[in-house]
């Protein structure tokens, strides 16, 4: 089964198209990292079509946090696609033991979220794993994605068409590539610029992200909307918060 296949099966058992991002900051986890990542979970899973545990906030609680990541990703469901957020990028051996990192030592990672910047040879380490895929930086949802992203080139493209184009570079390799196209700048003339391959967009909830501009689409691969501190944080319970936002987006994307 493809990284495509598994998650257009999830969003069809869900009735979902809710990423639900695991970003656990220390003033939200009231010092217990463990309890408040499995309750968050626990409590969305019925409503997300897959997790996306953000790796710095777990390393940054040094050796326990890691493990802590270890175990959460092993025990998420197999149904429920993972989406790793380490934004790796490097080239050689270094994106090779990047890749085994993230795909053999960590059990249940179906797709990882990676930095193309330095070329499509620093993407190519992480394509090598049948049934996962990859999340290239496309347009993402800071306003710094004008310093480079949207930045115009001699022959008028501009420079996330670049690594756009890696889509139709990765069909002889085993794994999947997408992108990730954040809310707040995906304009839909951007949209029609990207090929029609899994997308992750963040930027709905606290960052403000326009849920309007992916109406009319007309897109085919599976379609991911990140939401991490609106699910974590708010009034209500977790499973409330996750029900509103899948509910939203369903009725945009309807």
């Amino acid at each position: 089964m493809t990284y495509s296949e598994k998650l257009a099966a999830r969003i069809e058992s869900t009735g979902s198209n809710l990423c639900v991002g695991i970003d656990p900051r220390p003033e939200l986890t009231g010092g217990d990292l463990e309890s408040f990542v499995y309750s968050l979970v626990e409590q969305t899973e019925g409503f997300a079509a897959a997790f996306k545990p953000n790796s710095a906030y777990f390393e940054a609680e040094g050796s326990r946090g890691y493990a802590i990541l270890e175990r959460l990703v092993a025990d998420i469901p197999d149904e429920v696609p993972v989406i790793l957020d380490v934004k790796r990028g490097d080239i050689g051996a270094t994106q090779s033991y990047y890749a085994k990192a993230c795909f053999e030592c960590l059990e249940g990672v179906d797709a990882v979220t990676v930095n193309p910047y330095m070329g499509f040879d620093s993407v190519e380490p992480m394509l090598s794993y049948p049934g996962r895929a990859v999340y290239l930086l496309g347009v993402t949802s800071n306003p710094g994605a004008k310093d480079i992203e949207l930045q115009v080139l001699s022959d008028g493209r501009q420079v996330f068409e670049l690594v756009a184009e890696m889509a139709s570079r990765s069909s002889e390799h085993k794994g999947e590539v997408g992108f990730v196209v954040g809310l707040t700048n995906a304009r839909p003339d951007i949209l029609e610029d990207i090929p029609d391959v899994p997308l992750l967009l963040p930027g709905l909830g606290a960052q403000g992200g326009d849920l309007d501009l992916l109406r009319d689409a007309g897109r085919k691969a599976p379609v991911l909307i990140n939401v991490s501190r609106g699910v974590m944080a708010g009034e209500g319970t977790a499973a409330e918060r996750a029900r509103s936002f899948r509910d939203r987006i369903s009725a945009a994307l309807a």
